[in-house]
């Protein structure tokens, strides 16, 4: 049923986790010849698993301008897909080194690093297919405004550039400074959930004022979810998290965790979590999910 009959964040994000894993079922190809096995890799990598939450972003802020759901459910599978396979690469050798992923074999491991590489340049140029398909919207121009921007979220000037600065943060360790923790951050992580956040806004064509409050929600929020994520690096385990924990720790990383400390950190992103909520004023009780959804992430264990 519609995103928008729901009341209770729970049960919303697991209506919009499973609309848009049938919905990415459909879109990722099948087949039996050589290339085949890059479409396994591709499932394997992006169905069955994650919380979906850059998907429900995109689901709720939808429903807030009164996106049909088709529209909605395909740009939220191409934002899904984009997150795949950034966490495909991410969990290479050359970059993170993790084994674990969703508690399972990262893609590497499960099939090869060059197919590993393959299904993450795969599930990237699908995103954009998606994207720009007319069945995503039958105005050409706003397709052309979510390819824009997504691309600029994925690209050097959003979470390649995040993750640069992020391998820069292993041998700058604590001479970084929270200024540029928190530039790292709202590139790597804050710039998808950035343009999940408002892709609704796109698809509806909505005013600029309240495309900004969107984009002030999620500014807010992405940092408190990476500070979290930080938090959990330390506190959670393996079973949570379904990665490998404590590798920031074992890497020298600079973190929010390793500048603020535990309560500091703690205590900043449930402040960023509130102030997330205050900028969803505009749109009264129909942003009531996005509401809820900061408060899950503040008290998230994985």
């Amino acid at each position: 049923m519609p995103l928008s009959s729901y009341s209770e964040f729970g049960a919303a994000l697991t209506d919009a986790a499973q609309s848009v894993e049938r919905t990415m079922d459909r879109l990722i190809p099948r087949g039996e010849e050589g290339e085949a096995r890059v479409f396994e890799a591709m499932r394997y990598s992006s169905l069955g698993g994650g919380k979906r939450l850059r998907a429900f972003f995109v689901m709720a802020s939808a429903t807030l301008f009164k996106v049909a759901e088709m529209p909605a459910l395909r740009t939220a599978s191409a934002i899904e897909f984009v997150h795949a396979y950034s966490l495909i690469h991410d969990d290479l050798p050359a970059m993170d080194d993790d084994d674990l992923r969703r508690g399972k074999p990262s893609c590497h491991k499960q099939f090869d690093e060059a197919t590993a590489i393959l299904a993450g340049d795969a599930l990237q140029a699908l995103a954009f297919e998606v994207l720009a398909h007319e069945e995503t919207h039958g105005d050409p121009a706003v397709r052309t405004a979510l390819v824009t921007e997504l691309a600029r979220a994925a690209g050097a000037q959003g979470m390649v550039g995040g993750q640069m600065l992020d391998l820069l943060a292993e041998t700058q360790g604590a001479e970084m400074s929270i200024g540029a923790i928190t530039r790292l951050q709202r590139l790597k992580t804050g710039a998808l959930i950035s343009f999940s956040c408002t892709a609704g806004a796109i698809l509806g064509k909505a005013a600029e004022p309240l495309r900004h409050a969107l984009t002030a929600y999620a500014h807010d929020l992405g940092l408190a979810f990476q500070i979290v994520d930080d938090l959990l690096d330390v506190e959670g385990s393996a079973e949570e998290l379904g990665k490998t924990p404590g590798k920031d720790v074992a890497a020298g990383k600079a973190t929010f965790v390793s500048i603020l400390g535990l309560e500091r950190a703690r205590a900043q992103a449930g402040a960023l979590a509130h102030q997330a909520a205050a900028h969803l004023e505009p749109f009264g009780d129909a942003a009531n999910l996005l509401r809820q959804a900061t408060e899950f992430v503040v008290a998230r264990k994985a």
